[in-house]
């Protein structure tokens, strides 16, 4: 069976050292918001590869209540996902995912981003697509407060009527 998630997460931006995505630090003078590091564009795909295979959510797996998650690297989340999704029988197929970020530019960070991302998650680079787009300075995003991911991703799973992989 084949089966596809979505995922989006959103957090703020204040005065940092630099933003976390999708792994990567990316010089700039505002950091990202949250109780882990707040990369958005792990979040998201941990969220679309969890819902794909049906097995909760991020917040299901690692609460921010939870102070053992306080500031982690969201690489954590991303190998965890992995190893959930194998213990479920799904194998992972292919992750996209687009970051809404008006500044700074990270399109020289993204074949980065994607070789993390596909290191985690134990695929081939050629299976995440990692992407960004402005807001043209609309909303929150636009106005720089704060950053925002969507991921979708397709896994394959054993046919089944109950719901789970």
């Amino acid at each position: 069976m084949v089966r596809t998630g979505l995922g989006v997460d959103v957090h703020g931006l204040a005065a940092g050292n630099g933003l976390t995505l999708g792994g990567v630090t990316v010089p700039f003078d505002q950091g990202i918001t949250g109780h882990s590091d707040g990369d958005v564009v792990i979040h998201a795909i941990v969220d679309a590869l969890l819902g794909a295979a049906a097995l909760g959510d991020l917040g299901t797996h690692f609460p921010s209540s939870d102070e053992q998650w306080r500031g982690v690297s969201s690489q954590i989340f991303l190998k965890r996902c992995r190893e959930l999704l194998a213990g479920a029988g799904a194998r992972i197929q292919h992750v996209d995912c687009t970051v809404l970020l008006q500044e700074p530019p990270i399109a020289e960070h993204i074949p980065e981003m994607r070789r993390r991302v596909a290191d985690d998650l134990a695929i081939d680079a050629a299976q995440v697509s990692i992407k960004a787009t402005t807001t043209d300075h609309l909303g929150l995003i636009g106005r720089g407060e704060g950053v925002a991911a969507l991921a979708v991703a397709t896994v394959t799973t054993e046919n089944n009527t109950d719901g789970k992989p």
